[in-house]
């Protein structure tokens, strides 16, 4: 199915200078894996317990992808592949993942059951992506498609605009299922 992922390749060719000029720097992979975990928890706590700055998950999402793609150049281009990183980078993701997910559940009318369990979900499908014999991406609802379904939400209550009450009970429960189809699709191949 068709997913944003496809659009890697091209991401990675735009960010690949900058890859570059942070390893002739001294950084490592693991540093920025690391790096945007902590900025992707530190934003969700302020999402769900402080200040509510809605405004700022559309742009940090795309900052965190450009940081995730930096991190695969640094391991693949400049010799930083490693276990621990590979564990890193999926661990990090999941937790990051959660993070940003979890301020919806504190939203009014919105369900935190359906949040959570989309956060399960979530985290299955990146599990199920790494069974088998090689790295899975499918879709409808990999980590790049989630990012947009949670941005335009975000900047949808950023402006200001009122959810409509069907869906504040509807995204969720949405974003499950395509998370349930994500985890068929890449378990069939595995």
């Amino acid at each position: 199915m068709p997913s944003i992922y496809s659009f890697k390749p091209a991401f990675q060719n735009l960010l690949r200078p900058l890859a570059n000029r942070l390893a002739s720097w001294g950084f490592t992979a693991n540093q920025i894996t690391i790096f945007a975990w902590l900025l992707s928890t530190l934003l969700g706590l302020d999402l769900a317990f402080g200040s509510k700055p809605w405004f700022l998950l559309p742009p940090f999402l795309i900052f965190r992808m450009a940081l995730n793609a930096i991190d695969g150049l640094l391991a693949r281009e400049h010799g930083q592949h490693s276990q621990l990183g590979a564990v890193l980078n999926e661990l990090t993701d999941i937790l990051s993942d959660a993070a940003l997910m979890l301020p919806f559940a504190y939203l009014p009318g919105w369900s935190p059951f359906w949040i959570g369990f989309t956060i399960l979900l979530a985290a299955l499908t990146e599990l199920t992506g790494v069974l088998g014999t090689s790295r899975r991406y499918d879709g409808p609802f990999g980590k790049s498609d989630r990012a947009l379904a949670t941005g335009a939400v975000a900047f949808w209550l950023a402006i200001g605009w009122p959810i409509p009450s069907w869906a504040n009970t509807a995204i969720a429960p949405l974003w499950a299922t395509l998370c349930g189809i994500t985890i068929f699709n890449r378990a069939r191949p595995a």
